[in-house]
């Protein structure tokens, strides 16, 4: 049936089987486009924070050109030193949308356009990874793999409309890279395989210039040349085909300045030169020595070479001579490693997963790939074992088919591979949370080819069993995969969909609430408006992106997070006395201080309003703001870790910048108690300290819309303060008196 022709188009045959293949793909990205499309409910904006400076980039890059780009040193951020965009930003997600806008979207806006971006090549990324699973487990294999992708929490989070970051092109050019070297390595055809593996090395390259994670790809790729020697004897291909997948990918990372000459002669270029270096020994192993003899000659050698490679590393940590990768990635390799650095452990996508979350993200996905690793092993396995009771003998047959050799469609070289890659992905999933992304890739790989092995042996088997009975088993088994795939959809009442449902960042500051408001649009635009065009704009880190592209205005800090120091600093000032913060904001040349404070209003029975503060604003990062700043905690915070102490809001600068003071405690049972008590939850009023133009060292001159106006519910609240450069301490005050 599915072999019927449709159509012939000169030597094509248009069959049944590729119509089937052609809509489940068709299904795949239009799934994809539309979960990925729901953040577009709520508004039509980019989400989270780096999309922001991603776009402010590639807006250069379309206006100036690419040697301006190249050259370009940005001004307004990182005041005074700024920063030089090519060398500490992913210059191949600039230059692909610049030259795809001017392509396909010209006719629209840029900033539309980059909100569009991500999601489109999310989907498109469907048909990659489908590509890529058909060569290892065949088209069955890769129609599961495009299906699941589609479907899949890691990914689709971090690859929505609007997210204009580096995950979904990377992933897009680190998975097409990845399919031509394995395709390459496969092919019979010298011409093509040349082509695939030379492709596969640049667009490897490509992914690395467009997302630094896409270096956990090069662990199971280094892994895999270590193993072929032991897997395949056509040595005279191995020995010239995987140094050129090596030698494009370095050459090629080699041209950007990041990751650039870092990558080629750190960990990632090393751990694909020794590999290959590796390979080419034991070929001439293979040429000259007893075949009785090779395996063991070869073990001798990789022990050899993996003694002398951990030796080289030992030394490197006191030494550094070689480039050494950040903590994340070491972090990522051996989970084990604690950082010092309270910067990095702030982050939240830099915490470590739980298995709470792992399950929810993976769910049916854990099911399907560990039923496909059993599966693996066990075609893997020379001889075949019955481990299901006779009596179960439909599945008893069914599973002992599943234990034959490797077919020629299924090569044991890429079976490997897919127990590596799955492995290794697992692996570095678990350090953080980010890294999710490889967890889930892993797991499609797997779930994919174990899913089309079962299908497979349940469609084609045809005897010993009624038809009737070998009918309901058909169409039992495919209910329970769509059963499975489709419950996390629905279930339970926080499931796959729901959590996609949030509006985005700007939209909401990156709170929980899900709520739309044009606060900090209103008071981005009001800074562009109000303030003179060189003005230096102090806040936290984490609203630095917004402000440089859509204020124009020139940070002290930003995302980029390129100088722990200067954001160390910038707590320090926030935690200081309001006269020694003046001093510092004058060292940064800060002419406003921005602060935000999120939190939900209610209105009491006599009409006052009343705020609940520990919202997801300034106010809830306290702990993380003293560690980095290096002062004692306790001094700030109460117990809980969340309510101020009586010194933070009397004391420090942001405890008056915050326009609130406290009124009482609410606990169970409508409790209310003047002091703190562990449990109870601080009650505030408005009260805006630096208002007045008088002698006070901050003015208020912006307050948003959701703080302004007196109705309840929940406040974004974004504050400008103007720095009053005529201010003069209480201190100075005093020594001026006495010297008159």
């Amino acid at each position: 049936m599915i072999q019927t022709q449709l159509l012939k188009i000169g030597n094509f045959n248009l069959k049944l089987k590729h119509l089937l293949i052609l809509v489940v793909l068709i299904l795949s990205f239009s799934i994809s486009l539309i979960l990925r499309s729901q953040v577009l409910d709520y508004g039509y904006e980019l989400n989270e924070f780096d999309p922001f400076f991603n776009f402010r980039a590639t807006e250069f890059l379309v206006n100036n050109g690419l040697f301006e780009y190249l050259d370009w040193h940005d001004v307004k951020s990182w005041y005074p030193n700024g920063r030089d965009i090519s060398a500490t930003s992913q210059v191949m997600l600039h230059v692909t949308a610049a030259i795809t806008y001017q392509i396909f979207g010209s006719s629209m806006e840029l900033y539309d356009f980059t909100i569009l971006f991500p999601g489109i090549i999310g989907a498109l990324t469907t048909i990659v990874i489908f590509a890529l699973v058909r060569t290892i487990g065949g088209t069955t294999a890769g129609l599961f793999g495009s299906l699941l992708f589609a479907i899949s929490v890691p990914i689709i989070i971090r690859g929505s409309m609007g997210w204009f970051k580096s995950e979904p092109l990377g992933l897009f050019y680190g998975l097409f890279g990845l399919y031509l070297f394995l395709s390459g390595i496969k092919s019979d055809n010298k011409k093509i395989t040349i082509s695939k593996l030379i492709g596969g090395g640049v667009f490897l390259a490509f992914g690395l210039a467009s997302w630094g994670g896409i270096q956990f790809f090069i662990i199971p790729i280094g892994i895999f040349i270590f193993i072929l020697p032991f897997l395949r004897k056509d040595f005279r291909f191995l020995i010239w085909s995987v140094p050129v997948f090596v030698i494009s990918l370095l050459m090629t990372t080699a041209i950007f300045e990041r990751p650039g000459m870092g990558f080629v002669l750190g960990m990632g270029g090393f751990s694909l030169i020794i590999p290959t270096i590796f390979l080419i020994i034991c070929s001439f192993i293979h040429k000259f020595n007893n075949s009785k003899n090779q395996t063991r000659n070869y073990l001798i050698l990789l022990v050899s070479i993996l003694l002398i490679s951990s030796s080289v590393l030992i030394i490197n940590i006191e030494n550094d001579f070689l480039p050494s990768p950040s903590f994340r990635y070491l972090n990522a390799i051996n989970p084990f490693l604690t950082t010092t650095n309270p910067l990095v452990d702030s982050v939240s996508e830099h915490a470590t997963t739980t298995i709470h979350e792992s399950f929810f993200m993976h769910s049916i996905f854990m099911i399907f790939a560990g039923l496909g690793t059993w599966i693996i092993f066990n075609k893997l396995k020379s001889e075949s074992s019955q481990i299901f009771p006779k009596h179960l003998i439909t599945f008893w047959i069914i599973f002992n088919k599943l234990k034959s050799e490797p077919s020629k469609d299924f090569p044991r070289d890429l079976m490997v591979f897919t127990l590596i890659l799955g492995l290794t992905g697992v692996y570095v999933g678990s350090a953080f949370v980010r890294l999710e992304l490889f967890t889930s890739i892993s797991l499609i790989f797997l779930s994919s080819i174990g899913l089309s092995i079962i299908t497979k042996e349940i469609f084609n088997y045809k005897k010993q069993l009624h038809s009737i009975r070998n009918k309901i088993i058909k169409v039992s088994y495919v209910g329970g995969i769509l059963i499975l795939m489709i419950l996390p959809l629905i279930f339970p009442a926080s499931n796959w969909v729901s959590i996609l449902d949030a509006p985005a960042t700007i939209l909401n500051g990156g709170t929980g609430y899900k709520v739309a408001t044009n606060d900090w649009k209103d008071s981005l635009e009001w800074i562009k408006l109000n303030t003179p065009s060189d003005s230096i704009i102090l806040s936290w880190w984490d609203y630095g992106y917004w402000i440089t592209t859509m204020s124009e205005r020139t940070t002290v800090v930003d995302n980029s997070t390129i100088d722990s120091k200067q954001i160390q600093k910038v707590a320090n000032i926030l935690f200081s006395s309001p006269d020694d913060a003046w001093n510092m904001l004058q060292e940064t040349g800060s002419d406003y201080v921005l602060i935000f404070v999120a939190g939900q209003k209610f209105m009491t029975y006599d009409g006052n309003l009343l705020y609940f503060i520990e919202g997801g604003g300034d106010e809830s990062k306290i702990f993380w703001f003293t560690k980095i700043a290096g002062v004692p905690t306790e001094k700030y915070l109460y117990s809980d870790g969340i309510s101020g102490t009586d010194y933070f809001w009397n004391e420090t600068l942001l405890g008056k910048m915050i326009p609130f003071s406290l009124v009482a405690y609410s606990g169970p049972n409508n409790q209310i108690m003047p002091i703190y008590v562990p449990g109870f939850t601080g009650i505030y009023a408005d009260d805006i300290k630096y208002i007045e133009n008088n002698n006070d060292p901050l003015k208020l001159v912006y307050a948003s819309p959701s703080f302004t106006e007196q109705k309840p519910g929940v406040m974004i609240g974004i504050f400008v303060y103007e720095v009053n450069k005529n201010y003069i301490s209480i201190e100075n005050l005093s020594n001026s008196n006495i010297s008159k």
